[in-house]
């Protein structure tokens, strides 16, 4: 049976067989260690039976006024945990924790060309809200997709009414 617990300190030894997939984003401890500590509530990592940690959530709420919106800077699972639901587990979790922050919708950014990570999403109900433009950086440049799903404040919505145009990072608030 898996557990979904609060991230600590020490998981960050312990992590690393998670971050293998080279679709995922390994940051530097520090950016780790800021998100522990401004945002723990949004900081939750799986774990098996054995105490070997099977995947992770880390995010964040921000913005200001209809804006205000829970973020998920990252979601990933260990290669062997892969299909078994955990990812959408603890999406809803921090869907969860954004409603309760009366957040008025979750966003994410994802690459374009991760397939995968865009029909989960989409079977999670994001939509694409709009395309951003060489948002990750590499040996080739590649946009992300800033998908959004609205949360229960946001009644009509408004916050997944996607852009036409695609956008830059510069252009990102």
């Amino acid at each position: 049976m898996t557990t979904i617990r609060p991230f600590t300190c020490d998981d960050m030894f312990r992590f690393n067989c998670v971050n293998l997939d080279p679709l995922t984003e390994t940051y530097g401890l520090p950016f780790y260690l800021q998100y522990l500590a401004h945002w723990p509530e949004y900081f939750k990592v799986a774990e098996s039976p054995s105490g070997r940690i099977m995947g992770y959530i880390m995010g964040k709420s921000e913005g200001r006024p209809e804006n205000w919106h829970g973020h998920v800077t990252a979601v990933t699972v260990a290669p062997d945990y892969r299909r078994l639901g955990l990812a959408g587990s603890l999406m809803t979790l921090l869907e969860v924790i954004s409603d309760k922050k009366r957040c008025f919708f979750v966003d994410l950014f994802v690459r374009v060309s991760n397939k995968i990570a865009v029909n989960m999403y989409h079977k999670l109900g994001y939509t694409e809200y709009r395309r951003v433009l060489e948002y990750y950086s590499g040996e080739v440049d590649e946009d992300a997709y800033d998908m959004r799903k609205a949360l229960s404040r946001d009644v009509e919505k408004k916050s997944m009414i996607p852009l036409r145009h695609p956008v830059r990072p510069s252009d990102l608030d």
